[in-house]
């Protein structure tokens, strides 16, 4: 599954310039966050989108809305907290499996932090 294979949301400037997107992906009762990108921080782009997919997911009689992030993504952890989102799983090691697919994910990330886990972030609606 890839975003652009997913149902999705796009904010705008007042200028019509996209500045976030959002993807999401609703399975049975089940909402999963696919991608978030703000391209412009802290007025509420990603907050907004957001917003959306609660709405959408709600719409389609969701339960749960769902996310998976890495450990070194400090920001989307931040994010996603301040948002009600609990950290329900660390998938311990989970992106040794990832690199077998995809070799290019590199070993340090964000911060200079060991690339290793996957963490998921659960709300329940």
């Amino acid at each position: 599954m890839t975003p652009a294979q997913v149902e999705g949301f796009y904010a705008v400037d007042s200028r019509d310039d996209r500045i976030g997107l959002i993807t999401y992906q609703i399975s049975d009762d089940q909402c999963e966050i696919v991608s978030l990108d703000a391209f412009v921080q802290f007025i509420g782009v990603g907050s907004a989108l957001m917003t959306a997919v609660k709405k959408a997911a709600a719409q389609a009689g969701c339960r749960r809305i769902w996310l998976i992030t890495t450990n070194d993504n400090l920001e989307a952890i931040r994010f996603y907290q301040r948002r009600d989102f609990h950290l329900v799983a660390v998938h311990v090691n989970a992106l040794d499996a990832s690199r077998q697919l995809k070799p290019s994910i590199p070993a340090v990330g964000c911060f200079g932090i060991p690339l290793r886990d996957e963490l998921e972030f659960e709300m329940l609606l």
